[in-house]
């Protein structure tokens, strides 16, 4: 029996297309593509989803035995592998979990400095105040929300394309460094893939049986989608665009069908219309000035992106991934291009292969949209930020699997990229995302309460400040001489251009007295920044009777965000060698002779 598809990603049971194959309104019985069983007027395997036989049907003995274990040793080693890593916190999460600690109406205030949409925020802070504050506490959220997808993932593959694209989805979600990552990370990718899940299930059931209950379900995964990551603007708008070419192109009924889910949608665009003069406020003031702008060639790099870990990422010699990229690629071409002929032989059909069609433009068109967008108002890319195209993919790729016709190939190829997802996530439990662990260690056993600890930039702030808040130290940040625990993002870049290290230096060194060290926690190369937090550094040294001693170097090699201590004396009783900016002296002991 031919599964329920989704109108909205291809079309709906029995009607055609026609959509780029010039077929007009010609029916499934004269295509030659080989859902109908031929391949241009050839016989191929048929009895599943685009020309294949189920896996269930097609393995026997023990081939349906080692598959049936490879799966179960997939799923346990995905689930452990969500709530596992040695990692302190990085910058993001921990601001995450700073600001989702806040009393709820205070959200609004900060989310606006920080750029964020709220839904994560508010789920986090009712999460945090029955499981509390600790890294597994916070981040458990986040891997109980990416355990829930996999089921919900299964059930929208077995919609759209059968049991064999919903257990091929199955394992690979499972096994995903992308979706462990996010799964032991403290912020909101994971529920943006669920998120996409339930929008999958809510779309084909509106548009099969577009009863209110389903349109309204539709209604709200589109508006939870909107206030969880703005990237969902460019992935409903594609959806959208997907519709009305349905609505164009389409008679009677289906036509019906397709006004009701769009509509749908639009209804979640009118839920989010509360949040809309905060989030146009974020657009024109925030933004992502961490980082340069995009090339279109972030579209490559957000599907190998989804091959790694993000800490892998900037700590690898060689992508781990790199096997599992080349898989994505070559299963998601084949489900959009691929025609099994028979077990050994697979055709390729340049129209494009009828069912991935739609599903296929909606995930390239919101990439496109999105990095086109970045490269227009010089926002920055990450991919992480694809998250809403990833479950779509993976739908892509287990159709891919199928024109694999030997199901003992499919199983084989799939087992592979399983293992080498889990390879990847399995780096994830030792990988340091940050040094902040290494820095707070040091001040703990050598600075005193008091001290002036300060962090350029403001970005290395949250991650110390977690570590040691409860040091009694004076903490600030540079540029703005704001509390570590928060990043005011409005206006970042300027803000940072137009600073003034040697101001900073010397209103710390008027705070600190003579009581008291300056311990500088910095790491250069942040954008907009220049050479400033090296300089305010010099600035420190260069205080007649200042002395400097460097206790962690920045160490790019073994963490994703490095960072360095120095610490700086203020001339005691009898005085502190000092030389020129660039020399690192010896800092004279406390209450030395």
């Amino acid at each position: 029996m031919e599964p329920t598809v989704v109108p909205s990603l291809t079309r709906p049971p029995g009607a055609n297309d026609g959509a780029g194959d010039g077929a007009g309104d010609r029916t499934d019985r004269n295509r030659t593509d080989g859902t109908d069983g031929t391949d241009g007027g050839r016989p191929v395997a048929t009895g599943g989803p685009q020309g294949t036989s189920e896996v269930d049907e097609g393995l026997g003995g023990r081939w349906r035995q080692a598959a049936v274990a490879v799966v179960v040793v997939v799923l346990v080693a995905g689930l452990v592998l969500r709530f596992w890593t040695r990692s302190a916190m990085w910058l993001d999460e921990a601001l995450t979990v700073d600001i989702a600690k806040l009393p709820l109406h205070d959200l609004p205030s900060y989310l606006k400095r920080d750029g964020a949409p709220p839904l994560y925020y508010v789920l986090l802070h009712v999460w945090m105040e029955v499981f509390g504050t600790s890294d597994l506490g916070a981040r458990s959220l986040s891997g109980v929300i990416s355990v829930a997808t996999l089921p919900l993932a299964w059930l929208a593959a077995r919609r759209f394309g059968g049991r064999t694209v919903a257990w091929v989805v199955l394992v690979l979600l499972a096994s995903a460094p992308f979706a462990v990552y996010y799964g032991t990370e403290a912020r909101m990718y994971s529920l943006v893939m669920l998120l996409t899940a339930c929008g999958l299930l809510a779309l084909g059931r509106a548009v099969e049986a577009p009863r209110p209950g389903n349109l309204v379900a539709l209604a709200l995964v589109s508006a939870a989608l909107l206030y969880t990551q703005y990237w969902a603007l460019y992935l409903l708008g594609a959806l959208g665009l997907r519709l009305l070419w349905l609505i164009w192109r389409r008679p009677g009924d289906e036509r019906r069908r397709a006004v009701l889910a769009l509509c749908a949608v639009l209804a979640g665009f009118v839920i989010f219309v509360p949040w809309a003069p905060i989030f146009i406020y974020q657009s024109r003031h925030t933004g992502t000035p961490w980082a340069a702008p995009p090339n279109f060639g972030a579209v490559i790099n957000a599907v190998t992106g989804f091959t790694d870990n993000q800490a892998t990422l900037s700590t690898a010699g060689s992508n781990q991934g790199r096997l599992l990229a080349v898989g994505y690629f070559v299963l998601a071409g084949l489900g959009l291009f691929g025609v099994a002929r028979d077990r050994r032989h697979i055709d390729l059909d340049i129209r494009t292969r009828h069912k991935p069609r739609g599903l296929s433009f909606v995930i390239a068109a919101t990439l496109v949209a999105a990095i086109g967008g970045g490269i227009i108002s010089g926002s920055a890319f990450s991919p992480r930020y694809a998250a809403v195209v990833f479950v779509p993919l993976l739908l892509l790729i287990g159709l891919g699997s199928l024109t694999l016709a030997d199901p003992r190939v499919r199983a084989v190829v799939i087992a592979v990229l399983a293992v080498s997802g889990l390879v990847a996530a399995g780096q994830n439990v030792v990988t340091q995302r940050t040094q902040a662990p290494r820095v707070a260690a040091v001040l703990a056993a050598h600075a005193h309460a008091g001290d002036i600890v300060a962090m350029c930039p403001d970005q290395l702030g949250p991650a110390v400040f977690r570590l040691t808040a409860a040091g009694g130290y004076q903490e600030t940040t540079y540029p703005r001489g704001t509390s570590p625990a928060y990043v005011d993002w409005v206006d970042y870049k300027q803000v940072a251009e137009a600073s003034h290290p040697l101001v900073f230096a010397r209103a710390l060194e008027r705070r600190a007295g003579i009581a008291h060290d300056v311990w500088l926690v910095s790491a250069p190369g942040y954008q907009g920044f220049g050479e400033k937090c090296q300089q305010l550094a010099g600035d420190l040294l260069s205080a007649p009777g200042w002395g400097a001693h460097q206790w962690v170097n920045t160490n790019p090699a073994e963490y994703y965000e490095p960072m360095g201590l120095t610490q700086f004396a203020p001339p005691r009783t009898t005085g502190a060698s000092v030389g020129p900016p660039a020399t690192v002296t010896a800092v004279p002991a406390r209450g030395s002779p």
